[in-house]
């Protein structure tokens, strides 16, 4: 799992930074998944070492401008280059509205198919190896956090090991791959995590913008790998933060704490803290790490490495 800032500014692009999108890559499945799509995230995009051939899922949070400005466009340049298959939508009530105005108004027809999926607080999309739940933020109008959820797996198969058990290989190996319980011909019961490695637990990532502080987003949070999360505002701004409900660094960081994550990496900052001015981006990641220290600040085009944690035992949370 890795994940790349397409867009880490507030309301407005600036020279440095483009407005709000994040990129989720699947590596194993081939898959790239989108969490909101500002204006100019195609180009982005095309800077970027990430495939659009391989987009087949995107998440809005909310209907603000910096969040789908460029959704249209890059769907429709999809369509134009012809190399992706299908592409599922997620987010508030009236994003499917907004497309299929935008559609007939421009003339666009797409050459795949589009879903839009409008979503409700749960789980909203599963597969074998992920599960994608979606929470309600604290903004000023209807928005949503996400939290990908990976699946756990058995650990690695010990190939030496079935061997001296003399377990001969086939659709057997198989089922004690997946940690099944299996009985020879020879009527021996094998119990397959025996044969495995420690369990690999799976990782959680969590996106939560545009909120200000809020249990919604402790909740969507908690004990993740990775939270991403809004620091549009200094402390100092917190009288701001609190009437644009937006969220302040400590905000941030307070989310992080009490939701136990593993790392914090703030994003969608206000661009009243450029270089030369009172309060700069560098204070900013000062205040957060005050109180959570295992926090960074994205950048346009970070790439972070989601690292995998293991079990120590198999049985350890028994």
């Amino acid at each position: 799992m890795q994940i790349t800032f397409l867009g880490t500014s507030s309301g407005v692009p600036t020279r440095s930074r483009n407005v709000s999108s994040v990129a989720l890559r699947l590596p194993q499945r081939a898959e790239l998944w989108l969490f909101d799509c500002g204006e100019g995230t195609q180009h982005q995009i095309l800077r970027s070492d990430l495939k659009v051939s391989q987009l087949s899922r995107i998440f809005i949070t909310h209907m603000h401008g910096d969040h789908i400005f460029g959704l249209m466009g890059l769907l429709a340049s999809c369509g134009l280059a012809g190399n992706v298959d299908k592409i599922d939508i997620y987010g508030p009530s009236g994003l499917n509205e907004y497309l299929q105005a935008a559609s007939r108004y421009s003339h666009t027809h797409f050459s795949y198919p589009i879903k839009v999926h409008t979503v409700q607080p749960g789980v909203i999309y599963e597969n074998d190896e992920f599960t994608v739940s979606c929470g309600l933020l604290h903004h000023r109008i209807p928005a949503f956090g996400y939290r990908v959820t990976e699946k756990d797996r058995t650990g690695r198969f010990d190939i030496e090991k079935a061997k001296a058990l003399e377990i001969p290989s086939g659709p057997i190996y198989g089922q004690l791959k997946r940690g099944e319980t299996v009985t020879l011909e020879d009527g021996r019961v094998i119990n397959g995590s025996e044969l495995c490695g420690p369990t690999e637990i799976g990782r959680k990532i969590a996106y939560c913008t545009d909120t200000v502080y809020c249990n919604g987003a402790v909740q969507l949070a908690e004990d993740a790998d990775v939270l991403i999360h809004e620091a549009t505002f200094a402390h100092q701004d917190s009288e701001m933060a609190f009437q644009r409900l937006h969220s302040t660094t400590t905000m941030a960081a307070q989310t992080a704490h009490i939701a136990g994550v593993r790392k914090l990496i703030m994003t969608h900052f206000s661009p009243r803290y450029a270089p030369g001015n009172i309060i700069e981006l560098k204070d900013l990641l000062k205040e957060a790490k005050a109180i959570f220290p295992k926090t960074i600040m994205a950048h346009d085009f970070m790439v972070y490495d989601v690292p995998r944690r293991r079990e120590i035992e198999s049985n350890v949370s028994a």
